[in-house]
């Protein structure tokens, strides 16, 4: 298993040569990605709206512990996205993320950098041949442009809204996925970090 624990922030530009001497050699591009997982359900709660004056807005608000988990990937450079929805994070699940986006990119080498999930750095991973795994320095979750994209699927698809049930809520992250894969030039914008742009 290929999993570097050098700190992004000194690191990145290091690790993406690394990487991309690695893709030469297998004869293929290199695609900078960036992985999380985040958790989706009917518990939500009251974010800010706009109101006419003198209007009080109503929304709606639920506490039900129902949940899935959207797994995502985004690619800085060119916007694009992959997204699958599984039923929980763990090792078994991050495994089948894994797969599916070796499968999904199999023409690239992906250099994945993740977060220090359990999950995410499990020795019962088995990294697919494509994939090297380079991990986010501790409690850095603001390094991770895929955090921008969780932020932008639950303004714009889950604020103030209660499903009624979690086939809703799945549909509504149907509905979030397409709404990101189909905007590249809004990922770029809400993704390019500096430091991910100058080492590109």
């Amino acid at each position: 298993m290929r999993l570097r624990k050098r700190p992004i922030k000194k690191g990145f530009r290091n690790a993406v040569n690394k990487a991309r001497r690695i893709a030469a050699a297998s004869g293929r591009p290199l695609r900078v990605m960036f992985a999380d997982e985040a958790r989706f359900g009917r518990m939500n709660r009251p974010r800010p709206c706009w109101a006419p004056p003198g209007v009080r807005p109503k929304v709606a608000c639920q506490l039900i512990r129902e949940f899935t988990y959207l797994y995502g990937a985004v690619s800085p450079k060119d916007g694009v996205c992959a997204f699958l929805m599984l039923p929980s994070s763990d090792t078994e699940c991050f495994q089948i993320f894994l797969d599916t986006l070796a499968k999904k990119f199999s023409r690239s080498h992906i250099l994945l950098v993740v977060d220090g999930a359990g999950n995410h750095k499990s020795g019962e991973l088995v990294i697919p041949a494509n994939i090297t795994l380079e991990p986010l320095p501790a409690h850095s979750p603001e390094l991770n442009p895929q955090e921008n994209i969780w932020d932008e699927i639950r303004e714009k698809i889950f604020k103030n809204y209660a499903a009624k049930s979690m086939d809703e809520v799945c549909d509504m992250l149907v509905e979030g996925s397409l709404y990101i894969e189909s905007n590249p030039k809004l990922v770029k914008s809400i993704t390019s970090f500096p430091y991910i742009a100058r080492s590109l």
